[in-house]
């Protein structure tokens, strides 16, 4: 009866961990932002609208609003006329790469499987 227990309580752990990570990875955008940033690693304001295909200026801040909170993502203000803005990923979100890049790798497989024939 105890390995049931012990086995439910790591189960939880798993799922509340799982919630949390969901938490703040969800909605439309935010996968796609991290993702343009893993890959590309710096990006300007305009680069990632181009990137996020339908998203508009006003979802894409307020989104990046809420990955600087969380801590994924930094906006860093250069000394340039005009003033240039770039994004990345902190040191915490780029922890988020691998899961990025096996998102993508199941993505690739997964689109090859549904269009066989």
């Amino acid at each position: 009866m105890a390995d049931i227990k012990t086995t439910s309580n790591s189960c939880d752990a798993h799922v509340r961990a799982v919630n949390d990570a969901m938490y703040v990875l969800s909605g439309k955008w935010k996968i796609s932002i991290l993702a343009s940033l893993c890959f590309n690693e710096k990006r300007r304001f305009t680069d990632l609208l181009n990137d996020v295909s339908g998203i508009s200026n006003k979802m894409l801040s307020k989104e990046l609003k809420e990955l600087e909170i969380n801590k994924l993502a930094q906006r860093n203000i250069l000394n340039t006329h005009p003033v240039s803005v770039l994004y990345e990923l902190t040191p915490h979100g780029k922890k988020l790469t691998s899961v990025i890049r096996n998102l993508s790798d199941w993505g690739t497989e997964h689109r090859k499987e549904i269009t066989k024939d």
